[in-house]
């Protein structure tokens, strides 16, 4: 259910200015790349205006525990910090935790916010992927010297930094060896969304340091995890799906079913939209209950 609260001014300065929009197209969608944004102040974005939308949000789109965990961590291990949720970002200066606020969009201010970032992205993107799907928000808050783990996410994302410092280490999205065909396979079926970390792996990443008004372009699935800085952080992704990586779901899916019934995997390309016949088939099989 949406949540109508006071409506973002639409009469604002671009969120990314046209430095930034060059940046994003040239290395969209493969490459992760640093940018600039203008969201750093926002009203919508502060401690405050956060633990209000946190209290009113439903339980199973808020995340939230401590902070200070190692880059490896399974995900049944993850502790809690024994606070509410409001408490946690009201005292998150001092309470050594984590939270993320998910799908912030489904309120009214915030889907203005959401839609405005996007729009100033949407032509660069047209061009490279087709329309922006599923286009969601999330919020992340983050106590000082707080580990993010090794993980990957789905979604075609940017990371805005709002206060604080961090670094974002981003790694190669088709490094096998970072993440293998079975771990996408469950990943896209279901599974955590974090990943086995050595230590040999850090020099493969491309660390990108953040101050308020930074931000990252991370391309879906690209690993990555996050080391917080000194103070507290905020956070703001912007996520959005693609037929690119609708297709690259279906058809690690497809060899799921596939590797499930002792039959040949087949390739994921670089270009999985293209891949319309192997689409097809597990479309059918799905809908065969196969």
């Amino acid at each position: 259910m949406t949540v109508h609260s006071p409506i973002a001014s639409t009469d604002m300065q671009p969120i990314f200015a046209e430095r930034a929009r060059a940046a994003f197209a040239s290395a969209y969608p493969d490459q992760p790349v640093k940018l600039e944004h203008g969201l750093v102040g926002h009203p919508l974005l502060t401690l405050d205006g956060l633990a209000a939308l946190a209290e009113r949000m439903p339980a199973e789109r808020v995340e939230y525990n401590l902070g200070k965990l190692p880059l490896g961590l399974r995900p049944e291990d993850t502790p809690s910090n024994g606070l509410t949720l409001g408490e946690t970002i009201r005292t998150i200066e001092t309470n050594g935790s984590w939270a993320v606020l998910k799908n912030v969009e489904q309120d009214q201010a915030y889907a203005v916010l959401l839609d405005a970032a996007l729009a100033e992205l949407e032509p660069a993107v047209l061009r490279s992927t087709g329309p922006m799907l599923n286009r969601e928000a999330f919020i992340f808050l983050t106590s000082p010297d707080s580990i993010t783990p090794f993980h990957m996410d789905p979604e075609h994302n940017i990371l805005l930094q709002i206060m604080g410092t961090k670094t974002m280490t981003v790694f190669p999205a088709r490094d096998e060896e970072l993440v293998p065909a079975q771990k996408s396979e469950a990943f896209h079926g279901g599974g955590h969304r974090n990943l086995v970390w050595q230590d040999g792996f850090r020099a493969r990443g491309t660390p990108f340091a953040l101050v308020p008004g930074d931000a990252v372009h991370v391309p879906v699935k690209a690993p990555h995890f996050v080391e917080n800085g000194p103070a507290v952080s905020i956070s703001l992704s912007v996520t959005w799906r693609s037929d690119r990586s609708v297709a690259e779901g279906e058809l690690h899916s497809f060899n799921a079913l596939l590797r499930k019934r002792g039959l040949p995997t087949g390739p994921v390309s670089e270009r999985p939209e293209e891949q319309g016949v192997r689409r097809f088939v597990y479309r059918v099989m799905r809908k065969l209950g196969a």
